[in-house]
């Protein structure tokens, strides 16, 4: 109930039998997932033990501390998914803790939604102190003076209970019905965000604990496969044009904060200037609503389907993308990231996928150039502006004065959680009470227009193409993005000072993440066959172009049915096992 309320705009209820059938769904989930968290209390209440235990206070406050225990766990995750829902977009799952498991701030960052949640602890505090005085001790057999009665009774009372549990657990009784994952809420609802109120995060935890993510669906042979859809893009029918490429993947930077893309004014009049002299699209999307989403489906051509792909077992083969490529062609490959060198696993997959040096954190506080630790956010990372005038200068180095082509990437950090810029900027870029992103909106604007200044003083700008686009959304205040469609759009901007490679004109799209990799190396002429998930926009048609996310299933914008299944097949016959995402 605190999480709908919380959320209503997003969940969007559409009358009262959405709602009943809502409910009827939570209570599916709910029972399962209390019977999971209670099973410890409820074999230990119930199993035969000597009598003389039963009776005694110590046991009964030891079931009572675990009772408290379990549903104090259940209370707690559960609340912390109100906070940490509009940043994904579904319930938790077990692979949280991989994805924050170098993170060394998430104390910090705990303490901070606590304060701006304030009402979901009062709530969560209220459930705790009711479900402590609600509880009941458990009662002893009326015939235990007889000790073989109780044991009899203890065991009688645990036949019941199993089966029961079970059938709880599983979601139904039958044969036919298999345990429900999280993927049945569907069943109950229309949107993904109802899927996730129907859900519970302890479910959701327990039930992808340990679990693969990846199962070839089968719907086609190779040969029809083949004939539908193939990941295989051949080498590039142009003549090398030795461009260097930059790809900005901006924290945080939806659509809706452009006024480019808009019909009011927007929070970047910096980009929005720069999509005038660029190739765009109307619409444009993410693969997916993390961060660690954003990294494979923007430089591997990679989208996310199930689980981000960083903490799946294929994420372990050596992954191509557009360095690995580039770097066959001759190019230096850098990667920049102003947080703790390691953090989000984003230097582990950058070298995998093709990436030579990694600037980070600690590379910067070296650069005597710059304040090094002063400039740090004290959160997540170097502040955005400092951090990308450092890579601007440190790319003219490893281009060796504009002589050697790079292929470089940024992923920005200060468009962030907990929405703070830097002093200097809090009243030129103030706060807006209606929407906590427009500041940090604002200063990235800002810190781009200064990169963007000190690039062009650089020998290697004019011969650069540069890639701009948003790793996911964040919070929305139109409605036209709340939509589980709107929830996905970001800003695909291809820009090229010279216009060789790109020309500026404004496309219908659908554009995504994962066309990027197989675009770019399409303008700048590759010459060797690759594997991208994506197309290239360049050679095809708006007509022709589709969008892929996953809302609980693939759902696909654009395209056919039958295109979808064969991307879905395609991507997990190449995920499974010890395939490799890149031509040897």
């Amino acid at each position: 109930m605190v999480f709908v309320a919380e959320h209503w705009g997003l969940i969007a209820v559409n009358g009262g039998g959405a709602l009943w059938r809502m409910c009827e769904g939570s209570l599916v989930f709910d029972t399962s997932a209390l019977l999971y968290l209670l099973a410890p209390y409820a074999l230990l209440a119930l199993m035969p033990v000597p009598t003389t235990w039963k009776t005694r206070k110590e046991y009964g406050c030891a079931l009572r501390t675990l009772y408290m225990a379990a549903l104090l766990l259940g209370i707690v995750t559960n609340l912390c998914d109100v906070a940490y829902f509009p940043y994904t977009g579904r319930r938790t799952t077990a692979t949280v803790f991989s994805e924050f498991s170098n993170e060394g701030n998430l104390l910090k960052i705990f303490l901070t939604e606590t304060v701006r949640h304030w009402y979901v602890v009062l709530a969560g505090a209220v459930m705790i102190w009711a479900t402590w005085k609600i509880y009941r001790p458990v009662k002893t057999f009326a015939w235990e003076r007889n000790h073989m009665k109780s044991v009899a009774g203890s065991l009688l009372c645990l036949a019941l209970y199993v089966p029961l549990s079970i059938a709880g657990m599983r979601g139904g009784w039958t044969t036919a019905v298999r345990p429900i994952t999280i993927s049945n809420a569907f069943q109950y609802t229309d949107t993904p965000a109802q899927a996730a109120a129907v859900l519970n995060t302890p479910f959701s935890m327990i039930r992808t604990w340990g679990k693969a993510v990846f199962r070839d669906p089968g719907y086609y042979t190779p040969e029809e496969l083949d004939a539908i859809y193939s990941p295989v893009h051949p080498m590039s029918d142009k003549e090398p044009t030795r461009q260097n490429v930059v790809v900005m993947i901006c924290e945080s930077m939806g659509q809706e904060y452009f006024g480019f893309y808009n019909d009011y004014e927007g929070q970047t009049p910096f980009l929005d200037s720069l999509c005038s002299a660029s190739l765009t699209f109307r619409e444009n999307y993410a693969n997916g609503r993390k961060s660690i989403d954003g990294m494979p489906s923007v430089l591997s051509s990679i989208p996310m389907m199930g689980e981000p792909f960083l903490l799946t077992p294929a994420a372990m083969n050596r992954v191509g993308g557009l360095a690995r490529e580039l770097a066959w062609d001759g190019y230096a490959t850098t990667f920049f990231h102003g947080a703790e060198n390691g953090s989000m696993g984003f230097e582990a997959f950058a070298r995998n996928s093709g990436f030579e040096r990694y600037y980070g954190r600690t590379e910067f506080d070296a650069d005597k150039r710059f304040r090094g630790e002063e400039e740090f956010d004290g959160m997540w990372a170097i502040w955005d502006e400092p951090f990308l005038q450092f890579m601007a200068l440190q790319l003219t180095d490893i281009s060796e004065g504009g002589k050697r082509p790079f292929v470089a990437a940024v992923f920005t950090a200060s468009s962030h959680h907990p929405y703070h810029i830097p002093e200097a900027y809090r009243e030129r870029f103030p706060e807006d009470p209606t929407n906590s992103m427009h500041h940090c909106m604002r200063y990235l604007d800002w810190s781009l227009r200064r990169f963007f200044e000190t690039a062009r003083k650089q020998p290697w700008y004019e011969n650069t193409v540069f890639v701009l686009t948003g790793d996911h959304t964040n919070a929305t205040s139109h409605e036209e993005y709340q939509t589980p469609w709107g929830l996905f759009r970001v800003p695909v901007i291809f820009y090229d000072p010279s216009g060789k490679a790109f020309q500026a004109e404004k496309r219908e799209g659908p554009v995504q993440q994962i066309d990027i990799m197989p675009t770019v190396l399409s303008a700048v002429g590759h010459q060797r066959e690759y594997i991208a998930f994506g197309q290239d926009v360049l050679t095809t048609p708006d007509s022709l172009l589709w969008a892929i996310t996953w809302q609980g299933s693939l759902q696909m914008q654009g395209g056919s049915e039958r295109l979808r299944r064969a991307i879905e097949q395609s991507y997990m016959q190449r995920m499974i096992g010890d395939s490799l995402m890149v031509k040897i």
